[in-house]
């Protein structure tokens, strides 16, 4: 063996511990660098939070809350730690407790000068540190600590009167309910919830208002409280300058009191409004998912059927599954099929909170499958009605046709003597009055369409006046017009007489 073979493999070696570290020093920089953007700009959003408070303008929040989600992918808590012993330089309590909560030690030796000058801290500033270290403990699944940090942060903004801190506090509460719903304890803040949604009906805080009605609602629901849920709805009014998601939200919210309440008309406006209004990205699938869900069984129970596109989007693919077998189930009307699917499905939909409005639909696969069987048979006993929609009785199938026949369901008639349902025969509808009663309501439609479009329209205010004069002046030039046409004629005829 040659000295030269030993002599490569070191040199390999070599040139692979570069690369590694090469690697691991790309890697620091990279995170150095994005650790560098994300104090920067927190720090511009500092600057915003302090013009929104000079000049009294909500868009300078509004603009800090978008940047949240983008921060909240790329934080640590060292760097949050670093911003915090920075921002608090002069407040050593304020300071060492949050940091206390991240579980993070304060390095004097990264403090600014001009932190250490300032004499106090914007209660706006403030409340947004407590709010990204309350993302960080959640995302850190450190509830206790969380619940502790929201409690401590929802007593301090109940204490100030400012309307510069609406939209953050807004964003404190729903992260306070959040804790509390985590850890099983979302009762114990209703009244809290109340009293602060009446605090910010009476400072017409739109925001706030909105996020705590919604949390309400949500606290409700949790419980299986619908009653107190449906009672809340009538009393209070939600804003109409509250944010597209809380609109979104409170939408999906009305839509499952209404179908809980028969109201399937009334629910599926509003839950596809709740779907429409939703943000459509991969961060809110959740919620897309949920309403979707909702708004299936809900067109189910109106008698209509999904589209197929719904259940093959991507993002509902999945969650939608169970859906689509009771949705094929109902279609068809195959009562045996909806029940396996029922019992398959069982713990999903009692999950989903979708389990009692899925056992409405088994009258809609009953009347599908009565439908389907009186367009198949012209006459067909009610002994194999009942083997073919797995009843337990032919008295049971004589009382669900009977009921198909009486709502309109079916054209056919029961003979209870003999035991048979027997089809009408399909007639011409062209020998009816139907045609004509349809083309009535078509065109009244459109004559009370066209009634409203007039009164619709708006007319500048004297209009016919300037519209009058116009016309005297054009006739008053068609006058002048043609007399000076007639002198021109005589002119013409007087110099012709020179000739």
């Amino acid at each position: 063996m040659s000295t030269a073979e030993p002599k490569k493999e070191k040199k390999d070696q070599a040139e692979a511990m570069e690369i590694v570290e090469d690697a691991e020093a790309k890697q620091l920089r990279l995170a150095k660098e994005t650790n560098q953007a994300v104090l920067s700009e927190i720090k511009r959003n500092f600057t915003l939070l302090e013009r929104a408070v000079d000049t009294l303008e909500s868009r300078f929040t509004t603009r800090v809350l978008r940047t949240v989600p983008s921060i909240r992918r790329r934080l640590t808590s060292p760097v949050l730690a670093q911003v915090i012993s920075e921002t608090y330089g002069a407040h050593e309590e304020e300071k060492n407790e949050l940091l206390q909560y991240l579980g993070e030690k304060s390095n004097d030796m990264e403090v600014d000068s001009a932190a250490e000058k300032n004499g106090s801290v914007l209660p706006e500033i403030d409340t947004y540190l407590h709010l990204h270290v309350l993302i960080t403990l959640l995302d850190k699944n450190e509830l206790k600590k969380g619940t502790e940090l929201a409690d401590k942060t929802v007593k301090k903004i109940l204490l100030l009167n400012r309307r510069t801190l609406d939209q953050l506090a807004a964003r404190v509460y729903f992260y306070h309910a959040r804790f509390y719903e985590l850890t099983g304890r979302l009762a114990e803040i209703r009244p809290l919830q109340l009293a602060a949604h009446r605090t910010a009906t009476l400072k017409h805080d739109d925001e706030t208002q909105a996020t705590l009605l919604n949390l309400l609602l949500r606290n409700y629901f949790v419980h299986n409280l619908y009653d107190q849920a449906d009672k809340l709805v009538s009393k209070c009014a939600f804003s109409e300058n509250a944010g597209n998601n809380q609109a979104a939200r409170y939408a999906y919210y009305l839509g499952r009191i209404k179908a809980l309440q028969l109201d399937y008309t009334s629910a599926h406006t509003y839950l596809t409004q709740a779907i429409r209004k939703a943000p459509q990205n991969n961060i809110t699938a959740g919620f897309q998912q949920t309403v979707n869900k909702f708004f299936i069984v809900v067109q189910l129970l109106m008698g209509e059927i999904p589209e197929r596109s719904l259940f093959r989007q991507p993002i509902l693919k999945k969650a939608l599954a169970p859906y689509l077998h009771i949705t094929q189930a109902v279609r068809i009307g195959d009562l045996s099929k909806f029940q396996e699917c029922l019992a398959q499905f069982d713990a999903v939909f009692k999950k989903d909170k979708t389990f009692t409005l899925i056992l409405r639909l088994r009258h809609n696969v009953i009347k599908t499958g009565i439908r389907m069987i009186s367009l198949s048979y012209s006459k067909i006993s009610l002994r194999d009605i009942c083997i073919r929609l797995h009843l337990d009785s032919e008295e049971d199938a004589e009382f669900i046709v009977a009921k198909a026949i009486r709502d309109g369901v079916i054209d056919a008639t029961l003979d209870h003597s003999r035991g048979f349902m027997k089809s009408k025969e399909i007639l011409d509808i062209y020998s009816t009055n139907e045609p004509q009663h349809a083309f009535h309501q078509r065109i009244s439609f459109c004559l009370n369409l066209h009634n409203e479009a007039v009164k619709a329209m708006r007319f500048p205010l004297d209009a016919h006046r300037k519209e009058l004069a116009s016309a005297e002046e054009a006739r008053e030039r068609e006058r002048e017009l043609a007399q000076e046409i007639a002198e021109g004629d005589l002119d013409e005829d007087n110099d012709m007489a020179d000739y």
